[in-house]
């Protein structure tokens, strides 16, 4: 028995390397994305920077790894064989379901994650002890250190509101003083804004970095013989002044004599600041139980006690993390953070939610989301009614944008946001977490970085009317995973706890193998999805200006859409025609992808229309109408994969032979004209087109030909009302789809004559 200790051990190391790979890959969002977003400095740049704030805040990490050996329960109220069950089954949880999120690209909180995994299973085990003693379940009380796990729980709640809001109304000042316009300021008004939120930071790094050091506790005269930690603490704002005062003056230095931006300077040292304070203040979550769990074995195997027996009140003391093991851990993380493709997926989240102008929108509204809209104008709407004109007009234009002229995909290799906005989420961000650090609150770092975000881009008037909705529902889905996080964690590690108490050695490695092929399918998802995001397939958008032009470039998405129309179609029939339902669902889910693709190109029109030369505004009403084409093309898909779907997935009796047959003949009749019509578009052969419209009637005939014998078969023999319906739908929808296809070919027929034969004329 007592070598299952031992393979415990093996399995968290291993467990301890995977946690920080998925720690990493899901916390990178609170240190890169204002550099990311800001595009102030290189990627390569800003890795190279955030790898050495890791770097230092893992070594330096030792002294704040309390919270996984007593911060949530008492270990003196459990034994080794107990608390190592504990370990195990947190260990298990939070690396899956951290893996989870990531793979979903939503930010959670690694600190929310482990504390309420470590509280689950330590309120299961404490709950199967009392059930096994017969005592009062009331007495889970003594096992839980109560007031610190109420002090973490309020003081991330209440992080949230106050990070939003500060950072909001720290924008708003920033932007009112700076405008956008900041870079042709009088440099005395960058050398303050620099001052202010480079002593911020440095600051930041002095609380989060030297508190978790062997430095912190040395004692100098300098500062009246007190600890390092202490004199921090107890002189906050003379330090701060002092701060203040040197890097003006440095900042003034640098803008006069070097030329220097000092924007960029403040972005390169926040990221550093907060890669640091990730590192040193984060490595608890994923480390923290496999170091208290190695620590408690070497207490234990010391003993010579059964481990039923071995009082756990060891992990009581204060121990000191070894330093190899933290800078192994830095090391792990400094590669993830380079390899990883999911860090950058979720970083993405963020960016894209606090992005100025129009951005490829991930949520949709909901009832909150439109409800809150509309209360936040109305608000605006009363305000702005009781401030002097004066007022409104002079802060209005310290809000006006620069007016840049570019090309509608270029639009979006514009930063996310300007290096104002960059700087005030890094030194906000600090602020606060300074502020908590040094009055001993517990936050979250993720839910600081990320609310902060969002409040800068609100007063920063990033969303606007095209945009509120979906980025105030992105908002509502990130904080409504962040509280699911802490519902699942705990309910999770709770049941793993339980199945790992009662099946030992048996239930932990048929847990870790679940957990293993969970994870290996998670990452086998996400790679499908990022190749089914860079797949050739994707429709692209025109760049043209010309009416000829936009029927070249466009001539590559309309292949695209008439081969995967076929494929969809064909699809459809094929599923019915087996009842395959896993076929079915996946063809409806490659119609709405489809019908997505289009609907984002028909909304990319509006940047089409305004970059068109006037000589050239014949294309617009010529890309309207193909968009037009297009949709209504996607529409009948989409219903046709629908209807298809609902029929098999409730059950309903299968089509009849005759049926199946029809639909079979008009499939193939339809694959020989997708076939053709994608070779024309393929092969810029638009002469084709005519011989394929030629064909049309004889389509058109057969549909009408099948309609008229189900109107004799429903009369004579059909006995099911439902295949009746779905046949009649797929019937009509096939001539609607066919309408629309054809009408899309006449018009590059039309319209390439038109274009082509002056030409000719002309070369003649």
């Amino acid at each position: 028995m007592d070598n299952i200790y031992l393979l415990i051990m093996v399995a968290l190391a291993v467990l301890a390397i995977a946690d920080l790979v998925v720690g990493v890959s899901n916390d990178a969002v609170n240190f890169l994305n204002s550099a990311i977003g800001s595009k102030a400095i290189s990627f390569r740049t800003i890795m190279i920077v955030a790898s050495i704030g890791i770097a230092f805040g893992a070594i330096f990490s030792s002294g704040l790894m309390e919270v996984a050996r007593k911060g949530i329960f008492n270990p003196g109220e459990f034994y080794f064989d107990e608390i190592m069950f504990i370990f195990m089954a947190v260990m298990i949880t939070d690396i899956l379901l951290l893996d989870f999120f990531n793979t979903l690209g939503m930010p959670t909180s690694t600190t929310v994650s482990i504390v309420f995994n470590l509280l689950g299973a330590a309120v299961a085990m404490a709950l199967l002890k009392i059930g096994a003693e017969s005592g009062n379940f009331t007495d889970v009380i003594k096992y839980i250190n109560t007031d610190k796990a109420i002090s973490i729980i309020v003081g991330i709640l209440s992080s949230v509101v106050i990070a939003f809001t500060v950072g909001a109304f720290v924008q708003w000042m920033s932007r009112v003083l700076l405008s956008h316009d900041f870079l042709k300021k009088p440099k005395w008004v960058g050398a303050i804004f620099g001052g202010a939120a480079l002593s911020a930071i440095t600051y930041f790094i002095l609380i989060k970095g030297i508190k978790g050091t062997p430095f912190a506790d040395q004692t100098y005269d300098i500062i009246g013989g007190m600890k390092i930690k202490d004199f921090l603490e107890a002189e906050v704002y003379r330090i701060v002044l002092m701060n203040f005062a040197i890097w003006s003056l440095i900042s003034f230095v640098l803008i006069k004599f070097a030329n220097t931006n000092i924007y960029k300077l403040i972005i390169g040292v926040g990221t550093f600041a907060l890669a640091l304070a990730f590192a040193g203040n984060d490595l608890v979550n994923f480390i923290g139980v496999p170091i208290a769990a190695w620590q408690s074995y070497e207490a234990w195997a010391a003993s010579g006690v059964p481990a039923s027996e071995f009082s756990m009140e060891v992990l009581s003391k204060k121990v000191e993390t070894p330093t190899l093991l933290l800078f192994l851990s830095g090391i792990v993380m400094v590669v993830t953070l380079w390899v990883s493709k999911k860090a950058r997926y979720v970083a993405d989240t963020e960016i894209n939610l606090s992005r100025e102008g129009d951005a490829k929108e991930r949520f949709q509204p909901n009832f909150l989301s439109r409800g809150l809209v509309r209360y936040s104008i109305a608000v605006s709407v009363w305000f702005t009614s009781i401030v002097p004109n004066s007022w409104k007009n002079a802060i209005d234009k310290r809000f006006q944008k620069p007016v840049i002229t570019l090309s509608k995909d270029k639009i979006l290799q514009l930063p996310a946001f300007d290096m104002v906005r960059a700087s005030v989420n890094l030194m906000v961000a600090s602020v606060l977490i300074s502020i908590a650090t040094s009055m001993k609150l517990p936050l979250s770092t993720t839910y600081v970085t990320f609310m902060v975000a969002m409040g800068t881009s609100l007063a920063d008037r990033a969303w606007g009317a095209e945009s509120a909705v979906y980025r105030v529902a992105g908002v509502l889905n990130v904080i409504a995973g962040w509280f699911s996080t802490a519902i699942i964690a705990f309910i999770a590690s709770g049941t793993v706890l339980a199945l790992i108490s009662f099946g030992k050695g048996a239930a932990i490695a048929i847990l870790l193998f679940a957990a293993v092929l969970l994870l290996i399918r998670n990452y086998l998802s996400y790679n499908k999805k990022s190749k089914e995001i860079k797949a050739e397939d994707h429709l692209r958008r025109a760049e043209s200006s010309s009416v000829q032009g936009v029927i070249e470039e466009s001539a590559t998405n309309i292949a695209n859409v008439v081969k995967r129309s076929n494929k969809i179609y064909s699809n459809s029939i094929n599923g019915l025609a087996k009842k395959d339902l896993d076929l079915l669902k996946k063809n409806k889910k490659q119609g709405n992808k489809l019908a997505m693709e289009i609907e984002d190109l028909r909304e990319h029109t509006f940047y089409f229309i305004k970059n068109l030369e006037e000589a050239h505004l014949g294309a617009s009403n010529f890309y309207i109408n193909a968009m037009a084409h297009l949709t209504d093309m996607s529409q009948s898909l989409e219903y046709i994969g629908k209807v298809s779907y609902n029929h098999v997935n409730n059950n309903h009796k299968k089509l009849k032979y005759n049926q199946v047959k029809e639909l079979k003949e008009i499939d193939d009749k339809l694959e020989e004209i997708f076939n053709s019509t994608q070779k024309a578009f393929e092969e810029r052969s638009f002469e084709q087109i005519g011989a394929i419209l030629n064909s049309k009637q004889d389509l058109y005939d057969m549909v009408s030909q099948k309609i008229d014998i189900q109107v004799a078969r429903t009369r004579s023999e059909e006995s099911s009302p439902k295949n009746t319906i779905l046949y009649f739908s797929l019937l009509l929808e096939t001539k609607d789809l066919m309408t629309a296809m054809m009408n899309l070919l006449e018009q590059y027929y039309r319209e390439h004559d038109s274009t082509v034969e002056p030409a000719r004329i002309e070369k003649q």
